[in-house]
C-alpha cells in the first residue's frame, strides 16, 4: 500500500490531495521535522516522502506528484499529449519547485537568512520575502488569466502542487490573495473541491 509521510501545512499537502483524487488505497503518517526516525526514511528531513509499496521510497514533492500521476493514469492527473504540453508541465512544475516555494523560506525561517538577531533585522528579512513572494505570484496570476487550471483544460497534479503555496500566501501576506484575482479564483476552486477538503480535514486544517 502507498504510504505518504507528511507534515501538516507543508507542501506534502499536494500529494495528499493527489492521492484523494486518485482514490487508490493509501495511508498517511504525520512526521515532525528533525525526527530521528523520519531521517532514516528521508535523510534530508523534508516532506513529502512516499513509500511506493514496491520496496522503494520517493522524495521531493514534484517527483512524487509526477509519479502518482503516471502510476494511476485513470485519474487523469498527468499532462499528456504533445511535447509542448509536457514541456509546459515541466516549466510550471519547475517554477513551483525552484521559484515560488523557495520564496517562502525566509518567511518560515527568517533567522536563517541573516546573522543579525535583532527584531528589526528579522522583520526586514520577512518584508523582503513578502516582496519576493508577491513577484512570483504576479507571474502566476498573469499565467492564470483566462485559465481555470495551471496547464490544459482539466485538473492535473500541478493544480494540487500549487495549492499549498496559495494557502501560505492567503494567510501570510497582509492582503492575502486580493492582489492576485486569477490566483484567488484558482484557490477558491481548489478549496471547494471534495478531495481537497478531505485531505485538509485529515491533516486537521
Amino acid at each position: 500500500m502507498l504510504t505518504l509521510y507528511y507534515h501538516a501545512g507543508a507542501c506534502s499537502l499536494a500529494p495528499h490531495i493527489a492521492l484523494e483524487w486518485i482514490g487508490a488505497p493509501y495511508e498517511t503518517k504525520e512526521v515532525e521535522f528533525g525526527d530521528k526516525e523520519y531521517l532514516k526514511i528521508n535523510p534530508s528531513g523534508a516532506v513529502p516522502a512516499l513509500d511506493t509499496g514496491e520496496g522503494w521510497i520517493l522524495t521531493q514533492a514534484a517527483a512524487v506528484l509526477r509519479y502518482l500521476a503516471d502510476r494511476f493514469p485513470q485519474a487523469g492527473l498527468a499532462i499528456g499529449g504533445s511535447p509542448r504540453d509536457e514541456a509546459e508541465a515541466d516549466r510550471w512544475s519547475s517554477f513551483m519547485t525552484g521559484d515560488l516555494h523557495p520564496a517562502f523560506f525566509p518567511l518560515f525561517s527568517p533567522n536563517r537568512y541573516t546573522r543579525a538577531r535583532k527584531k528589526e533585522a528579522i522583520d526586514d528579512v520577512r518584508e523582503a520575502a513578502k516582496a519576493l513572494v508577491g513577484r512570483k505570484f504576479d507571474v502566476l496570476d498573469a499565467h492564470l488569466a483566462g485559465r481555470r487550471f495551471i496547464v490544459g483544460d482539466a485538473r492535473s497534479y500541478l493544480d494540487a502542487y500549487v495549492f499549498p503555496m496559495e494557502r501560505w500566501a492567503a494567510s501570510m501576506l497582509e492582503d492575502g490573495l486580493s492582489k492576485y484575482p486569477n490566483v484567488r479564483k484558482h484557490y477558491d476552486m481548489m478549496a471547494a473541491d471534495e478531495g481537497v477538503k478531505r485531505a485538509l480535514a485529515a491533516e486537521g486544517a
